[in-house]
């Protein structure tokens, strides 16, 4: 696997910090199960935020700050490959055949559902959050998605098959971050369907009148 697009540092940063959100944190625990280099680079800002926090001085705490720190942590809480923590591989995540990222064990995987001629799509329920806006989207060969915009940053990481925009070639492995300020219509490759997991920061915002027709019926 030939990997050529990788999320931004900032994200990254993000990631590591634990401050991306449940639904794009999914999608990048999928990229970095099968990028090696974006590992390393979270190692790096990991190693760094325990630095800076080494050198912090320590302030007194209130009588009820462990009990808030707990009721976050349950209230946060994400599937087991998000969280990162050591333990037992999940079994695999399967549809229809096909190996789905570890970052999807313990989610909910809705049926596929027609979403334009030739793309279904399949809602991803993520435990302790009903709003994380994680998505499958399967496409048929040569088939364009709606054109389409976005209220916040759009992840996509492709799990099989291939995509070209005009932020170039998606192929397996590869991750999208498609901020507000770009529009865009990916054209699957004509060589197989492309099928992809998506998590959006806001909204999607669909053009044309099929975007018309097809944004209120999923909400997306």
């Amino acid at each position: 696997m030939t990997i050529a697009h990788h999320p931004t540092d900032e994200t990254l940063l993000r990631y590591a910090a634990g401050t991306l959100a449940a639904g794009p944190a999914i999608v990048i625990a999928a990229h970095l199960t099968v990028c090696p280099l974006c590992r390393n680079r979270l190692k790096a800002f990991e190693a760094l935020g325990g630095a800076v926090l080494d050198e912090t001085q320590p302030t007194a705490l209130t009588p009820t700050a462990l009990a808030t720190a707990l009721a976050r942590i349950d209230a946060e809480a994400m599937p087991a490959m998000v969280r990162r923590h050591a333990g037992p591989p999940p079994a695999p995540v399967t549809r229809d055949g096909l190996r789905l990222p570890d970052a999807l064990a313990g989610c909910d995987i809705g049926a596929w559902r027609w979403f334009g001629p030739g793309v279904r799509m399949s809602r991803i329920g993520v435990p302790h959050e009903p709003d994380a806006g994680v998505m499958l989207l399967k496409v048929r060969p040569g088939r364009k998605l709606p054109e389409h915009g976005h209220s916040g940053i759009e992840f996509t990481y492709v799990v099989a098959g291939s995509f070209s925009d005009s932020l170039g070639r998606f192929g397996p492995g590869d991750l999208a971050e498609v901020g507000d300020d770009v529009e865009h219509q990916p054209v699957v490759d004509s060589d197989g369907e492309c099928i992809c997991l998506v998590a959006l920061e806001g909204r999607m915002r669909l053009s044309g009148m099929l975007g018309r027709i097809v944004q209120p019926l999923f909400g997306v």
